[in-house]
């Protein structure tokens, strides 16, 4: 039998517009994609700064981030743990499926314990459906477990065994179920006091304590501090569309100057409040809180002057030598090795009754 030679349909120019205009959203997707990663790059190269200490730590995170090791990230509140733990998550092979962050803090025993591993149906009283846990979210990804020295000693040891075994079984349920995810862990305690009053398990410490990294406070990489609020800038100034440029160098020399208790976190507010209430396009020292914008701290402020401190340590000399000899001036003199006639013009002077 011949075969019937077939005839391709023509094609009609609806549908080759329709091709035309998928494909280039599509490349507009993609170009979106680009654009959003390119922004990500530079969000976490501004964040973490260009100091010798934080080039370290990154540097750190990057050859972790290569492997499924697990990470504990060592620092204060407001260091940003989470954007370092974001940046560890796109930096590995994991990038592409889920970054999962869960925080101990304000969460019960019974409520972190579910969040984490999920629950059964009936599992306790309000447990009216199974829910998934973060952990099983987290399959194929990370999940960050965020300020982890707070958590309770009977979820350390359910989460002791889930580090061991990549398993787990939700609240109520007898199944075990396998994950695979890379844990990223945070804290701003100090886990080896933590070990040293019981309140931290140390094989748990051991099993979080793979590669350990520092993130140092802000007052330890000043040199960070411009390129920061140079970010921030943009940023707050960009979202409340404001037309603010630059800060005054007054106002930079105080901010650098500054102790930044609260780290990046407290920068960002600082530079935020500034671009909402400013005028523009500058920011200056009349937009800054008045405990950055006056050059001398509360702190030194309440600290006597050198004359005050001295006198002071004078006085409580004399008077303990005075109250040894029962208030012998003679006696007291002869006791810090003072002659009589001296020692009497330094009472008078310290006006000691």
């Amino acid at each position: 039998m011949s075969s019937i030679p077939f005839a391709s349909r023509p094609l009609e120019p609806n549908h080759i517009a329709l091709v035309a205009g998928k494909a280039l959203e599509q490349q507009r997707l993609k170009r979106g994609v680009e654009i959003l990663s390119e922004e990500v790059d530079e969000r976490y190269r501004l964040i973490v700064g260009e100091s010798a200490e934080m080039k370290e730590a990154v540097d750190l995170a990057k050859k972790a981030a290569d492997s499924s090791a697990t990470v504990l990230l060592l620092g204060e509140s407001g260091t940003g743990k989470e954007i370092f733990a974001r940046a560890i998550h796109n930096w590995s092979e994991r990038k592409d499926r889920p970054f999962i962050a869960i925080n101990s803090v304000g969460l019960s025993k019974e409520l972190l314990e579910s969040e984490l591993f999920g629950h059964e149906q009936g599992a306790f009283t309000g447990a009216h459906r199974r829910k998934t846990g973060k952990i099983e979210l987290a399959h194929g990804g990370t999940i960050f477990f965020d300020e982890i020295g707070d958590i309770s000693s009977a979820l350390q040891a359910k989460l002791l065994r889930f580090l061991q075994e990549r398993e787990f079984e939700r609240v109520g349920g007898v199944t075990s179920i396998s994950v695979d995810v890379r844990v990223i862990a945070a804290t701003n305690r100090d886990l080896e006091s933590a070990l040293k009053t019981g309140a931290f398990r140390e094989d748990l410490y051991h099993r979080l304590n793979v590669v350990a990294i520092r993130l140092p406070p802000l007052r330890e990489r000043r040199e960070d501090i411009a390129l920061l609020c140079q970010y921030f800038l943009r940023k707050y100034a960009t979202e409340a569309r404001r037309n603010f440029t630059e800060i005054a160098e007054e106002a930079m020399e105080r901010i650098v100057a500054y102790d930044w208790s609260g780290n990046v976190r407290e920068l960002a507010n600082v530079i935020e409040r500034a671009v909402v209430l400013g005028a523009g396009p500058t920011i200056t020292i009349d937009e800054l809180p008045s405990r950055i914008a006056d050059p001398i701290s509360p702190s030194y402020r309440e600290m006597p002057s050198y004359r005050e401190g001295v006198n002071a340590a004078r006085k409580e000399i004399v008077l303990k030598a005075l109250s040894r000899t029962q208030g012998n001036r003679s006696a007291a003199a002869k006791l810090l090795g003072l002659e009589s006639k001296y020692f009497l013009k330094l009472i008078k002077s310290l006006q000691i009754e």
